[in-house]
């Protein structure tokens, strides 16, 4: 029991990347001296990985979405409220976007053809957008749930967390009582739902090590090339978005995109190391009213708000991945798929529960949207490389997330008059 809990308490970021570099060598190793099927007998133990991440994508977008919608307080529905999340949401449709431009440019994957033995691959032929955006409510919920079309998923779980936001402010006792159990319980599922992440995330070493040595036993170690291109690619555009989206911003509300980043440069740093928007969140608050000098009533909404449904780093990785993956196949995407990688990553971004690793797993239903669902090998092979690397590219994306909020934030404080600029990092 004590190796075992020595296990548990290791960080698990270097247990994936041990995991990782091992799967590496040791797939060079087998791949030359047994030959390209030597992972063929392990490779089952990374289907389990893979399947284990599948089983939770759908119940963690529901329970997750619903709880961050109904924490929102409709008496805060109102200015404030439209003003942020609008915010967010242009920002993230912003990230994603310059997250394609990236990829487009940098091309990672291409080349990699995991695909060339999985003769079956296909890519399902992109709908006309009004299309995408209707089947966006479903007729039947319970059976999006089974057939786990997540972007129905979304908005049903959107509208359900603020119906119940709406109730649990009812002056009808009974009514009031009856949402905030319904709350309580669907917190209760979305802390389940935590929890069995953090499990899967114990196996996920044994898992990156079993289908990254499989990829490079069969393939060579040539496929580890394109994963420089996509961590090269990744933090230009979380430069550029850093730099030019928010500098142009605070920059068009007459603020100093140094002075700001002087003031949040703790929670940036804190978000790098911790890879968490929430873990991040009291030293995002402090800095917020210390160095930003911006009043309580405004972020003790936007924060807590923007570390659940504001992921605009997340948004890009998913853009970047997805094109990614699809290289890898040798299958370039369309406008219009890469249209539907906006909005879903958009969508996914909201979902996307502010803790390590997170991303990965709403890159799973990122993937599936566009018709790239794990259960194909070749599929699962490009996603486990990314899962090899995926702590780098957090660390990054977690950071302009963090970044964002503040951002949002601020532009929100300023417009209320609820910012003193003539103090903190403001004074000049």
């Amino acid at each position: 029991m004590s190796l075992l809990r020595k296990y548990l308490e290791f960080p698990i970021i270097y247990k994936i990347a041990i995991g990782f570099v091992v799967g590496v060598i040791i797939g060079v190793i087998a791949g030359a001296f047994v030959g390209p099927h030597a992972f063929d007998p392990i490779k089952p133990l990374g289907d389990l990985f893979i399947r284990l991440l599948k089983m939770i994508v759908a119940p963690i977008i529901l329970f997750t979405l619903v709880v961050g919608a109904a924490s929102i307080s409709p008496a805060r529905l109102g200015r404030i409220g439209v003003k942020i999340i609008v915010y967010y949401l242009i920002t993230s449709a912003v990230a994603v976007t310059i997250g394609l431009a990236m990829a487009n440019l940098f091309r990672p994957g291409a080349g990699l053809k995991l695909a060339e033995a999985t003769k079956e691959i296909t890519v399902k032929k992109a709908p006309p957008i009004v299309e995408v955006l209707l089947n966006i409510v479903p007729t039947n919920p319970f059976a999006s749930l089974a057939e786990g079309k997540v972007l129905q998923i979304i908005f049903f779980a959107i509208v359900v967390g603020i119906a119940i936001a709406y109730l649990k402010e009812s002056k009808i006792e009974r009514i009031a009582k009856a949402a905030n159990t319904v709350y309580s319980v669907f917190d209760g599922l979305a802390e389940v739902m935590y929890k069995i992440v953090r499990g899967i995330l114990q196996y996920a070493p044994i898992g990156v090590f079993a289908l990254i040595g499989y990829v490079v036993a069969r393939y060579g170690p040539g496929v580890l090339g394109p994963l420089a291109i996509v961590v090269i690619a990744l933090y230009v555009g979380l430069f550029i978005h850093i730099v030019v989206v928010y500098g142009g911003i605070l920059s068009a509300f007459k603020l100093n995109l140094i002075k700001f980043l002087k003031g949040v440069k703790e929670a940036m740093l804190t978000a790098f190391v911790t890879r968490s928007s929430s873990g991040t969140l009291p030293v995002t608050m402090s800095v917020a009213e210390s160095n930003l000098r911006i009043s309580r009533s405004i972020y003790a909404f936007t924060l807590p708000l923007g570390a659940t449904i504001n992921m605009d780093g997340t948004a890009m990785y998913q853009a970047i991945c997805t094109i990614f993956v699809a290289n890898a196949l040798g299958i370039p995407l369309t406008i219009s798929q890469q249209l539907i990688i906006v909005l879903t990553a958009v969508l996914a971004s909201i979902g996307t529960a502010g803790v390590p690793g997170a991303g990965l797993i709403m890159l799973a239903m990122v993937l599936e949207a566009v018709g790239l669902p794990l259960t194909d090998p070749a599929v699962a092979a490009a996603y486990s490389m990314i899962a090899g690397i995926d702590v780098i590219l957090d660390m990054g994306r977690t950071m302009v997330n963090v970044t964002g909020d503040l951002v949002g934030t601020t532009i929100v404080a300023k417009t209320e008059g609820e910012i003193d600029l003539s103090s903190g990092v403001w004074k000049s």
